[in-house]
């Protein structure tokens, strides 16, 4: 029988709760079940409109760091004041100021300043650090654990990857207990920074939020039917790197006899810019913005879709995806899926099996392959019932969840 947890975790995070970050609600929720308890401390304040009902659920306390720090300056001088006579600050200070050298900007002054507060403010039956994100949360996390000598370990996923430079990496990495993350892409790239040190888990889905639609949805819409035409689903923030308007070109590349009806739900500073480009289109009248939902009515829209489309690509900055979980969410309930060979979708879907995958910022390739999966119901109820099975079979969230439980039942010291 596995030791009980009894652990207690500082948890550093850019922003909670989030929307967009249902799979680091339902890690908290099952670390809390599995004996953990949690403290969580975000950089940020939420700003999403609504909550999931996951976030009801969990039980830890939110402690909001200063944002900025002139706007808490007395906040920052008291928690400085407190932390600057412990032993090994001085060598923590020389560590930051190392990195500001390389990295000169006012963000690695505010982590500085978080990082104090961070660590003056700490729970006292924290024993241990936890940080979700490598970039920003990673260096307060990483500090704070350096001032108070505990044991640090970082879950790191998509942009936090691959939008900082290689030696911030390797210096946080060096300093981790151990590092997780959630693509084999990205577990390659950190292992050769720090071998050994990367562990492989797959967020996974709560299947128990998303159970089977019995049967799984069919449909004979094909595009030809204007009073019918095929519905197109896309699901994620309004952010460069999801290739929404690669999906609009795309889209308005069709053939004028081609009937289909795209609704959008998140939501991005690109809405604004996405809606236009709708409009200079002329797709206007075939878009439907529904913005930021809860995990209800996400839900409720899957199961109302013939095909889901998420076009990812590689941002200018490097910022990429790295397995969407509403690919596994669309999948588990039979919707078809069509997406792009970026990080670790193929992971999840394999081309021509489980869905359909297309490079990425390739349009041709994108509304030759919508074209197809809009004319062709058959294929949409084989690939949706395929990619069901798979998600139910391979990336049930309960495995990965345990597997980072017993991450945390290592010794402290």
């Amino acid at each position: 029988m596995a030791t009980p947890l009894t652990r207690t975790l500082a948890v550093v995070l850019k922003g909670y709760p989030r929307l967009s970050e249902t799979f680091v609600a339902q890690e908290f929720l099952g670390l809390e079940r599995r004996g953990l308890t949690l403290r969580l401390y975000s950089l940020r304040r939420p700003y999403d409109p609504t909550t999931h009902p996951v976030h009801q659920e969990i039980a830890a306390p939110v402690t909001y760091l200063p944002e900025y720090l002139h706007q808490e300056p007395g906040r920052v001088l008291r928690a400085w004041w407190r932390v600057r006579r412990r032993p090994g600050y001085g060598a923590v200070w020389r560590t930051w100021l190392r990195d500001l050298r390389r990295d000169p900007t006012r963000n690695r002054v505010r982590r500085w300043g978080q990082a104090l507060v961070l660590a003056a403010e700490m729970a006292p039956d924290v024993d241990w650090v936890y940080v979700h994100f490598l970039h920003t949360p990673g260096s307060v996390g990483r500090y704070a654990a350096r001032l108070l000598r505990l044991p640090l370990s970082i879950s790191a996923h998509a942009r936090d990857i691959w939008t900082i430079p290689d030696w911030e990496k390797a210096e946080k990495l060096a300093d981790a207990r151990w590092v997780a993350t959630c693509t084999a892409s990205g577990a390659a790239h950190l292992d050769g920074l720090a071998p050994g040190k990367v562990t492989l888990l797959y967020h996974g889905l709560d299947l128990d939020r998303f159970p089977s639609p019995a049967p799984l949805p069919t449909s004979d819409r094909d595009g030809t039917d204007p009073s019918a035409p095929v519905r197109l689903l896309a699901v994620g923030r309004a952010v460069p790197k999801k290739g929404f308007d690669l999906l609009l070109r795309a889209l308005a590349a069709l053939p004028g006899g081609v009937h289909w009806h795209l609704t959008h739900i998140g939501g991005g500073k690109e809405t604004r810019t996405l809606k236009a480009l709708a409009a200079d289109l002329g797709l206007a009248d075939r878009v439907d913005w529904r913005g930021a939902r809860d995990q209800g009515e996400v839900l409720a829209a899957y199961r109302m879709a013939d095909l889901f489309v998420l076009p990812c690509r590689i941002d200018a900055d490097g910022d990429r995806d790295g397995l969407p979980n509403v690919l596994m969410e669309a999948q588990s309930q039979g919707l078809a899926c069509l997406s792009t060979r970026l990080s670790g979708i193929p992971e999840l879907i394999v081309d021509g099996e489980t869905g359909v995958l297309v490079e990425p910022a390739d349009v041709p390739a994108l509304t030759a392959a919508l074209a197809r999966l809009i004319a062709d119901p058959t294929a949409r109820a084989r690939l949706g019932a395929a990619g069901h099975d798979r998600v139910r079979a391979a990336f049930d969230h309960r495995t990965g969840l345990d597997r980072l439980a017993a991450l945390f039942r290592e010794p402290a010291a």
